[in-house]
């Protein structure tokens, strides 16, 4: 695995903190946590967005889904198991996890289904309207400003 330093990049710039910590905990991340459970994000709309997660064994009630600044993590606690027979083969994993996204600026949770296995979690983005870019109209310089006739 190669090693980047990006610290001639963070000389000069502030306020990025959060991206270089982005940065960093993307480089290190543990490979093999951050394949289970398996997931897709997909745009649905201009401003829309969904996550589709594997969630197969878990119910409504051993899922949790914390929005906070930022980030999103979705938890996933495994049931106690009940042993009905002896298994030749296991290959449906009912593990514990605790999955995190990095959001974006204006990014806000919709809803959340779970529907035949698969957890599936909307998100919006909403901009401020004091974020949005406006049109600023010009006027000419030395113009006359037009007089109204008033009637006396």
């Amino acid at each position: 695995m190669r090693t980047y330093d990006l610290s001639p990049l963070f000389r000069s710039t502030v306020g990025f903190d959060r991206l270089s910590r982005l940065l960093e905990s993307a480089m290190t991340g543990d490979e093999a946590a951050a394949s289970y459970p398996p997931y897709n994000i997909e745009k649905t709309g201009e401003d829309a967005y969904r996550i589709t997660m594997a969630v197969a064994g878990f119910g409504p009630e051993d899922l949790e889904i914390t929005a906070q600044q930022n980030s999103l993590v979705v938890t996933g606690k495994a049931k106690k198991e009940q042993e009905a027979g002896q298994f030749l083969y296991r290959g449906i994993a009912g593990r514990a996890f605790e999955r995190r996204f990095q959001l974006a600026d204006f990014i806000k949770v919709g809803k959340a289904d779970l529907v035949n296995g698969l957890l599936h979690i909307d998100l919006v983005r909403e901009v401020p309207e004091a974020m949005k870019p406006r049109t600023i109209k010009i006027e000419a310089a030395g113009a006359q400003p037009a007089l109204t006739q008033q009637a006396a």
